[in-house]
């Protein structure tokens, strides 16, 4: 069984991966265009702990599309790394970091100098998680024949608010220096 450091050896960089998403690509680099970093310190702060990042991730996946941006925005400006592993190209590593049971992506797992797990974050900010979460509850049941209809309406409007809300891009950074601040205190 590899490690997750494995994985991250042989992941592609995130930017490598963006470069060649088949997928979304050109709203990931609306939100990577378009997202500042706040002028907060972390970015320096984090840089002196030396972590590494590997995202399990997939192209098609709207929470990746403005996640994976937004953290690679924050690695870049803390001089470290980040790479990607794709979750459907062998499951194993996924089905070690479930959500709820789920495979729920991108999942973020933070390794340290050493290659060691120390933390992992992910698929959605908690104020993200409860606007799908109230969105979902207003979909028909699976068996109304509109419901199919109606979901796919509910994640094109989702998707449009990722790329343009900047309150979206917030929470995930938040979220996720959140997690990292109690990874390095």
């Amino acid at each position: 069984m590899k490690t997750e450091q494995q994985y991250f050896e042989e992941g592609s960089t995130i930017q490598a991966y963006m470069d060649n998403m088949s997928t979304l690509k050109e709203e990931s680099y609306e939100v990577y265009q378009n997202f500042t970093l706040p002028e907060d310190g972390f970015a320096a702060e984090l840089k002196q702990h030396n972590l590494h990042f590997l995202t399990i991730t997939e192209d098609w996946c709207g929470d990746a599309m403005v996640i994976n941006p937004i953290l690679r925005k924050l690695v870049e400006a803390a001089d470290l790394q980040m790479h990607v592993a794709l979750r459907d190209a062998d499951t194993d590593l996924i089905d070690r970091h479930l959500t709820n049971g789920g495979r729920a992506i991108p999942m973020v797992l933070v390794l340290n100098e050493q290659g060691e797990l120390v933390g992992k974050w992910g698929p959605r900010a908690p104020e993200v998680q409860e606007m799908v979460t109230e969105g979902r509850a207003k979909l028909p049941v699976k068996e109304d024949p509109a419901f199919a209809e109606k979901q796919k309406e509910f994640y094109m409007q989702l998707q449009k608010t990722y790329r343009t809300d900047p309150a979206i891009w917030t929470y995930v950074y938040n979220s996720f220096k959140s997690t990292l601040k109690e990874i390095i205190k």
